[in-house]
């Protein structure tokens, strides 16, 4: 039997639905992460096969514990004799972000900073060193890393094919994201000996509810495809990477 697990953050909607829907069509149990049960519920209806809903809030280590709890979860458990949970997990994609605006540093406020680095940051954090443990007892542990190609600094401070933010907008968002991009490195570099592929994905512009600029964006389904691919590396795989969407490199 096939019995490899994953777990996506914020996959009630958008990307992260869309990738939980890809690593089911691959035959994996997928735990679909969301703050809100109700839209997890539905989510795990469309996508169907082996999701399952984990109601998570990256921002809350008692979430996180809850849903660690979860899947580590003995058979009966719970007293309503349901199956134990797998115990292990083969693959975390740390998809669940926000982006509260898009104003230049200058027009915003620590709060928003704070607010931001949260969930984009502190977020990834909390939800990779809690599952840590669990995917340290699968044989091929994979960590996706849903960044942007907002956060690359390179992108950044010279021209780019991906877009034109000379102005410094979205300051929170998008230092955010290269924070997320010094992490993903950090992880790699550390958990390289036990086997790990930790990489980052740079979705692009996507029609999703992230900021007023994502309702102009592609098909969520494109992006999702490339985070499966991160998923789903050989051994021989590369790690501590940023890919875009369609594969190619993207510069830190």
């Amino acid at each position: 039997m096939n019995d490899r697990t994953a777990l996506v953050t914020g996959a009630n909607k958008g990307i992260g639905k869309q990738i939980a829907r890809l690593l089911a069509a691959e035959g994996f149990v997928v735990y679909v992460g969301s703050r809100d049960a109700e839209r997890g519920r539905r989510a795990v209806e469309e996508i169907g096969g082996a999701a399952r809903l984990l109601v998570l809030d990256v921002t809350d280590p008692d979430s996180v514990a809850a849903a660690v709890a979860e899947v580590e979860r003995p058979a009966g458990a719970d007293g309503r004799g349901r199956p134990a949970g797998p115990g292990h997990l083969d693959v975390l994609v740390n998809n669940a972000g926000v982006s509260p605006s898009l104003a230049p540093p200058t027009e915003s406020d620590a709060d928003e900073f704070r607010r931001t680095y949260e969930t984009n940051v502190f977020g990834v954090v909390t939800v990779t060193n809690a599952f840590l443990p669990a995917l340290r007892r699968s044989p091929r542990p994979r960590i996706v890393n849903i960044s942007s190609g907002t956060g690359s600094l390179t992108w950044s401070t010279g021209p780019n094919p991906q877009f034109a933010f000379g102005n410094g907008g979205g300051g929170a968002y998008r230092s955010s994201k290269a924070a997320l991009n010094a992490i993903t490195v950090l992880y790699a570099q550390t958990l390289d000996e036990e086997g790990f592929k930790v990489n980052a994905l740079a979705p692009g512009l996507r029609a999703t509810e992230l900021n007023s600029r994502a309702a102009a964006g592609g098909d969520p389904a494109e992006a999702a495809e490339g985070a499966v691919r991160l998923a789903l590396l050989p051994e021989d795989g590369p790690n501590g990477e940023f890919f875009s969407w369609d594969g190619t490199p993207v510069p830190w």
